[in-house]
């Protein structure tokens, strides 16, 4: 895995399947077979999710979707309607969610912020490579252990997946483990918080910078008191706005890394461009852009958040689904260990920086 271009990799077993002769409507009978597991199994996720938030839609998806196939492996003819769902609809996923983002909501958080945020993402991607190559993690987990630690969770580790195109047990095993640090921070942090005197201000700030998904975020924050929950959100969806940077980083990185290799020619760059700048990417800026100024209205937002939700839940179902469980035991548990020393660096650095910031009181 760890010498893997993305290149060898970037088409589907759907895409394949999917010949030029065929049409859409043979196309989509093609993908039936294996998307009718996956709604079926993202509809029971959706429901769990919203009976335990804590936990979510996505981590319900992705531990059933391995629970299934470690009693059923896929058939052949399941697998372009799986590749279906864990690629293009987890792309599509991504996009929605930028109609409810907002370049504006950089601004609102307040400028002391900013080197929390910033600072704690910088720590969670460095201790990655740091931590994650004295373990032994290969380099796609710890990729993908990283933006999930630094930013937001299963969304991040999505849209990293949808360029880099870790293998299904990568993605699996770092969902888990940030699922599993989620669980810990609702558990621990409100009583932290307490223990320290944090304001609801600063609490908040914490929450947003050092929880990873949101539904996680709000937990804690509405179990700490009145006023934190309103100010971690707007910093978890600040937050969120790096997926954009880090994409282009990892998309760019990859590619030069694929061409230095294969000692590509013209041919060769003009392939790489398309990693360079991802297709999907550019659709997410594109929605961003249009709910900051104002074309997508506010009364969509969480019906948009919603379909959102179910697509990314549907994707990583299919992920689950496509997992091959031996791959996760093979992997043991040094990227617990990362995913646990990661969570205590940026938690403390997010403190830390509060502190030298003024932010603490």
């Amino acid at each position: 895995m760890e010498g893997r271009p993305p290149v060898a990799t970037s088409s589907t077993p759907a895409e394949v399947d999917a010949a030029p002769g065929q049409s859409p409507l043979e196309r989509a009978r093609g993908l039936l077979p294996g998307l009718v597991p996956v709604v079926a199994l993202a509809a029971v996720a959706t429901a769990l999710g919203h009976l335990v938030p804590v936990v979510g839609a996505p981590v319900f998806a992705v531990l059933g979707g391995i629970g299934i196939a470690l009693v059923r492996p896929p058939v052949e003819r399941e697998r372009p309607g799986l590749s279906f769902a864990a690629k293009t609809v987890l792309k599509a996923s991504i996009v929605v969610l930028g109609t409810g983002l907002s370049f504006h909501e950089v601004f609102t958080i307040g400028g002391s912020a900013l080197p929390v945020l910033l600072g704690t993402l910088a720590v969670a991607l460095l201790g990655a490579v740091v931590f994650g190559r004295a373990l032994g993690v290969s380099r796609d987990l710890r990729t993908l252990i990283g933006v999930g630690t630094g930013i937001c969770g299963a969304s991040a580790i999505a849209a990293t997946d949808a360029v880099i195109s870790a293998s299904d047990a990568d993605v699996s095993y770092a969902i888990a483990t940030i699922f599993t640090f989620n669980v810990a921070a609702v558990l621990t942090f409100p009583t932290i918080g307490h223990a320290l005197g944090l304001s609801p201000h600063a609490f908040g700030l914490w929450a947003g910078t050092a929880v990873n998904d949101l539904s996680s975020v709000v937990a804690v924050s509405t179990i700490f008191g009145h006023g934190a929950a309103t100010y971690a959100v707007v910093v978890k969806l600040t937050r969120t706005l790096t997926i954009i940077p880090i994409a282009f980083g990892l998309s760019a990185w990859r590619t030069h890394a694929v061409c230095r290799r294969t000692n590509t020619g013209e041919a060769g760059a003009t392939t790489g461009l398309r990693y360079v700048v991802p297709v999907f990417i550019g659709w997410f800026l594109v929605a961003v852009t249009l709910n900051t100024i104002g074309l997508v209205p506010t009364s969509w937002h969480q019906a948009l958040s919603a379909i959102a939700g179910v697509m990314i839940t549907m994707a990583l179902g299919a992920v689950g689904l496509s997992t091959r469980p031996r791959d996760i035991r093979h992997a043991g548990f040094r990227p617990l260990a990362l995913g646990a020393i990661l969570w205590v660096l940026v938690a403390a650095t997010s403190l830390a920086l509060q502190g030298l910031t003024g932010t603490h009181a």
